[in-house]
């Protein structure tokens, strides 16, 4: 008797140490079904839809695929989204995103997340290699992402060596569309270039999306609009060989022109008297000279400024949206439409007489008139525009001799001093974005905004500068009611205007800026 004691103790220790460590996950039954695994691989290969109980295929705008209910289990959903939160999360913010992620989870040993990793890394990608005809490798990249209030990840297509396929389990409460936060998914032009969102899938607790990775797998989160809800999910990659790309698509250059023909009247008649003083000026170039760039507040005269702002909000101005989504979305005014003032404000800052006014205040050379003694060139034998990019690009770790010949490849065979310009309105879900596909010269970008009185920096719409391929952010413009912003910007540096988000409903509806590039003869 007391060895069969002994033996029902043992017995029940072993399963109350089972029912500690909790149960095991398992997919959904229907995609063990030979049926739905045949029917997924032929719908697949031939590009077509279709539909069996939990699994949703659709081939447009790209095919992708939808699994309701992936896990089993109810309870070991909500025991994998208590270990999930209990994470620590980075916040991560850049032209692209704002949201919070956790470390990949390749490593952690809690239950649950132990568990979906296995089932993912093992039985779901036997099952997607299937479908794919495709041999997934075992290494998956896999993270937790948690977006919240005014967070969002704008459009792109995954691309990166080796990514085959994206995958995407939502762990969100009861959601709807006013939550905003859906997987939006772009159809494409003849260039593989996004043009619109075409569908919008909502999250929903305990479906799993996946899709390849593609030229033309462009998509995004759209901005989660709820304040008390948190979209938080599981995401990452299957790795096997990428699928072809087409050459890189580059966008033609928008043409530049010179200066037209406006002389100083038109510089007293809109100009605050303060920049038109010499001496003010040469304190103005020397702070300039010194750190690159440089904030001019009050830059128009009160009245013209009044004049310009109204009219900018007048309803026969024909705004056209820039794109592609990929690389910009905001309003840009043709120019054709334009009232009278806000094209006198334009001839002002394409004109002779403003070039040099900026010759003037920045030591640039952008106008004949304006060049140094013995043909603008220091004691060195170069001019001070020259000697700076010098003094940039030693700096970054090149030779002196390297500098000296990158600028003057730079600016041989230049022509006369130049530029080119935007009207710009922006709004609600309005951005830049870094790409590849700018070109990366030297040049003078001048900002100048309007209507953004009060303007907070949560809302977004500030211009970042930063070191080409690093993280280093060099400089922010915010917007600032009639501030003139210059920036000299060499052939490393890039920028991008963040995404306005939906803050910035309850204070404007919408700023707007000149943008104008300048370029050195």
């Amino acid at each position: 008797m007391p060895a069969k004691k002994r033996q029902n103790d043992s017995e029940t220790g072993k399963k109350n140490k089972k029912e500690k460590r909790g149960e095991l996950a398992a997919i959904n039954a229907d995609l063990k079904e030979d049926s739905v695994l045949k029917s997924m691989r032929d719908a697949w290969q031939k590009k077509r839809s279709f539909s069996n109980g939990c699994v949703q295929l659709d081939c447009e705008p790209f095919p992708h695929c939808q699994i309701t209910d992936f896990l089993q289990s109810p309870s070991f959903v909500e025991g994998l989204q208590a270990e999930l939160l209990q994470l620590n999360f980075n916040s991560k913010s850049n032209d692209l995103y704002k949201f919070q992620q956790s470390d990949d989870l390749k490593e952690r040993k809690e239950h649950h997340i132990s568990q979906i990793r296995s089932i993912i890394f093992g039985e779901f990608r036997v099952w997607l290699s299937e479908v794919l005809q495709v041999d997934l490798e075992a290494t998956v990249d896999i993270s937790c992402a948690k977006y919240e209030h005014t967070d969002v990840l704008l459009c792109h297509d995954d691309e990166l060596e080796g990514r085959r396929v994206a995958f995407i389990l939502y762990l969100v409460p009861p959601w709807e569309c006013k939550d905003g936060g859906t997987l939006d998914l772009f159809n494409t032009d003849e260039h593989c270039q996004p043009m619109s969102v075409v569908k919008s899938l909502l999250p929903c607790c305990n479906s799993l999306v996946f899709f390849e990775v593609s030229p033309v797998s462009f998509h995004q989160v759209a901005e989660v609009l709820s304040e008390e809800k948190c979209r938080l999910s599981l995401s990452g990659w299957f790795h096997g060989p990428s699928l072809p790309r087409p050459s890189r698509y580059i966008e033609p250059s928008a043409p530049r022109h010179a200066h037209i023909p406006r002389d100083e009247t038109l510089l007293f008649e809109w100009v605050n008297e303060m920049y038109l003083d010499p001496r003010y000026q040469a304190r103005v170039q020397q702070e300039f000279e010194d750190s690159s760039e440089i904030c001019l507040p009050s830059f128009l005269q009160e009245e013209k400024l009044r004049q310009v702002r109204s009219a900018l909000q007048s309803s026969e101005i024909q705004w056209e949206k820039r794109g592609p989504p990929n690389k910009r979305c905001y309003s840009c005014a043709d120019l054709q439409s334009i009232p009278s003032c806000v094209q006198e404000c334009w001839e002002l800052l394409s004109s002779e007489a403003f070039f040099i006014l900026l010759s003037n205040l920045t030591g640039l050379s952008l106008h004949y008139l304006c060049t140094n003694e013995d043909d603008g060139e220091n004691e060195e034998g170069k001019s001070e525009t020259e000697n700076r990019d010098t003094e940039g690009d030693a700096q970054a770790g090149g030779s002196s001799t390297e500098a000296d010949a990158s600028s003057r490849e730079n600016k041989k065979d230049k022509g006369p001093p130049s530029c080119v310009g935007e009207v710009r309105r922006w709004a609600h879900g309005d951005y830049t974005l870094l790409h590849d596909s700018v070109k990366r010269e030297y040049a003078l970008d001048l900002q100048l905004h309007m209507g953004c009185a009060g303007w907070k920096a949560e809302f977004g719409g500030f211009t970042s500068y930063i070191a080409h391929d690093e993280d280093e952010e060099l400089l922010t413009v915010y917007p600032e009611d009639n501030s003139l912003a210059l920036v000299y910007r060499d052939k490393d540096t890039l920028k991008f205007i963040k995404h306005i988000n939906n803050s910035s409903t309850s204070h404007t509806t919408a700023f707007y800026d000149f943008s104008f590039n300048y370029f050195e003869s």
